[in-house]
């Protein structure tokens, strides 16, 4: 049973990021970039280390989504006035309608996902869906920094 719970979060995700791939291709949006342009989007003037960090990605594979981004520019970066070397993360206006075609793209999966969930069920997915995430985390962190896990 405990190895089919990872399996059927692997089938979802995979599933979804296809869905969005296909559907975002419509708007000249790459594997995965969507993700961090909402991010950016929720959080101007964050720096590229925290998205990372957000979604356990690792820095340079971030920095090369980011710099696709400002090429098509959808983001901005700027450089902290106290700090040169730390570059601040904007979106652009166009950056701005896209982000919010790909919120309401997330909305209308979250939506579609959930169907048949009742508020309880829903409180309690989300709850327990973020207590795995902050366990894997904890071990992305570990492994990250050079742990090695024994199984």
């Amino acid at each position: 049973m405990e190895k089919d719970t990872l399996r059927k979060i692997g089938t979802i995700s995979r599933a979804l990021d296809s869905i969005a791939n296909i559907e975002f291709k419509q708007i000249k949006l790459t594997r995965g970039q969507y993700l961090y342009l909402v991010r950016i989007y929720e959080n101007p003037g964050m720096i590229s280390d925290r998205i990372a960090e957000i979604l356990s990605m690792d820095r340079t594979t971030v920095a090369r989504s980011i710099q696709k981004l400002e090429r098509q520019e959808l983001v901005v970066k700027k450089s902290d006035p106290n700090n040169k070397k730390i570059r601040h993360l904007f979106v652009t206006e166009k950056g701005k309608e896209l982000a919010q075609v790909i919120e309401k793209e997330n909305s209308f999966s979250n939506q579609m996902a959930l169907r048949g969930l009742d508020q309880s069920e829903r409180k309690q997915l989300n709850k327990l869906l973020s207590k795995v995430e902050q366990n894997v985390d904890q071990n992305w962190h570990f492994v990250k920094n050079g742990g090695k896990r024994e199984y």
